[in-house]
């Protein structure tokens, strides 16, 4: 953990060189988290102005736009912690992936992932956020702050986010296997329903449909309209309107791919993006689709945060270098259905050479 904090503290350093350069919304934020002191606790509200609500006061205590920069990465380092806890607590197994590589070491490690969670910007606070609260679901009557700071911080940068996890968590506790009491699925889905209740304003008006009378076709206009503002906004836009939604999927999970690359960051992508279409090679198979018929709550859960965040994402999104830092929040769900998969693989392997007493070889 100790080269993962050198590792991403490195990353803050190349984003904010990249700032710099280039200008990024971080320095935006911080710019409007200096000048709204006097109005500040009117900022306190979901999305965009909840970033500046936050880094207000530590303006106010004299820090600079690098010593924010820090915070803010800091709070991304914090959301690889704990998503080391998610995995190994729930996948005490080591996988080994393409011959020589630990699967737990090269998620941690790429580069992508740190990029996007290393500023002053919603990347890293939503991970956080994403990651504390799925280390504590699993035990919510043991974990009560994480849980409670994890989901605040999660509504108040994506509220729509935070619908998809809670839906999760209700599916995962309700056709996932485990030994989780009646009791506290009970109280998991009454709190979750009772929040989405209560923040279902909130939620639509992301969208800005909480005076909507039609919600579907008023959202259907919404996405065609972000689409298309998106899709003009830069070089990197892609004309995903048009598209099946395999293709939509595939595009917001594994593009871009060196051709349609935007510029060093995106060869950069395309490489991991590579990376990741290998790995969802691997459940590529019926064996996945049985395991996933009776898998544990949390890779239930896991897998509906992913497909929902994904396909929501998918009609709103048309810009490639959106796309790379927005699917940053989501993929780690995604690879945790995989790595239990082929964890549980592993065992299963491991198990059937020590019943035909057969030596197993040091590299598997």
């Amino acid at each position: 953990m100790m080269k993962l904090l050198w590792y991403h503290l490195s990353f803050f350093v190349i984003y904010f060189i990249y700032s710099l350069v280039y200008g990024t919304d971080a320095g935006i934020y911080y710019i409007e988290a200096s000048s709204i002191w006097d109005d500040w606790f009117i900022n306190f509200r979901t999305g965009t102005k909840f970033i500046s609500f936050f880094a207000a006061p530590f303006i106010q205590l004299g820090l600079s736009y690098s010593s924010m920069m820090l915070v803010f990465a800091w709070m991304g380092y914090i959301g690889f912690v704990y998503a080391y806890l998610y995995f190994k607590e729930n996948i005490p197994i080591n996988v080994i992936v393409f011959g020589r590589f630990d699967l737990l070491t090269l998620l941690l490690f790429l580069p992508n992932m740190h990029f996007w969670t290393a500023s002053l910007g919603k990347g890293s606070m939503i991970f956080m956020g994403l990651m504390l609260f799925t280390f504590a679901v699993k035990y919510p009557q043991k974990r009560v702050i994480p849980l409670i700071i994890g989901g605040f911080f999660i509504y108040m940068v994506r509220p729509h986010v935070m619908l998809f996890v809670l839906v999760g968590v209700m599916v995962g506790i309700l056709f996932g296997k485990g030994k989780t009491s009646i009791g506290i699925k009970l109280l998991v889905i009454v709190a979750s329903l009772g929040f989405l209740v209560a923040a279902s304003s909130s939620i639509l008006a992301v969208a800005k449909l909480e005076n909507s009378e039609n919600v579907v076709d008023d959202f259907e206009d919404f996405t065609q309209a972000s689409a298309s503002r998106l899709e003009s906004s830069a070089d990197s836009g892609v004309s995903m309107s048009n598209y099946a939604l395999p293709l939509k999927l595939f595009t917001f999970w594994f593009r871009p791919l060196f051709i349609d690359s935007p510029g060093l960051v995106g060869q950069f992508s395309s490489i991991e993006n590579l990376i990741y279409l290998l790995l969802f090679a691997k459940i590529m198979n019926m064996r996945f689709v049985r395991f996933i018929l009776k898998a544990p709550y949390m890779v239930k859960m896991s897998a509906i945060v992913f497909l929902l965040s994904s396909f929501a994402l998918t009609f709103v999104m048309s810009n490639l270098g959106i796309i790379m830092r927005q699917k940053s929040m989501v993929m780690y769900f995604g690879f945790f259905v995989i790595y239990y998969f082929l964890g549980l693989e592993k065992w299963k392997y491991l198990e059937k050479m020590k019943q035909k007493n057969i030596s197993i070889p040091e590299a598997v």
